[in-house]
């Protein structure tokens, strides 16, 4: 479930960015003609979207640090419940690492 969260806040904060992107090009094709008052009222707009974005973005954070506490939890739960494979794991992980570095 923490996932397809995740997904969905990713695919809206791509969506806000797009948004903030394509409110910026308008921005700047139409600098020189708008007026004040039209040119206030994009960037307020663009504002907004980027307001939306970083708070998406913070929701985004908040399910990353959940999962990867609830990994970290259940990482510690297997080390402590199966410390010898733990160690053969890490010992394994050290000599693949050992030997693509031996052969540069």
């Amino acid at each position: 479930m923490p996932q397809t969260s995740a997904k969905t806040q990713q695919s809206e904060l791509q969506a806000e960015f797009q948004a903030l992107i394509n409110d910026a090009e308008k921005l700047l094709q139409h600098a020189a003609s708008l007026a004040g008052e039209q040119a206030d009222e994009l960037r307020e707009q663009i504002q907004r979207n980027l307001q939306r974005a970083r708070d998406i973005l913070g929701a985004g954070e908040a399910v990353v640090r959940e999962q990867s506490s609830a990994a970290r939890q259940a990482g510690e739960a297997y080390v402590q419940s199966n410390p010898w494979q733990a160690v053969g794991i890490a010992a394994g992980i050290g000599l693949f690492i050992g030997l693509l570095l031996g052969r540069r």
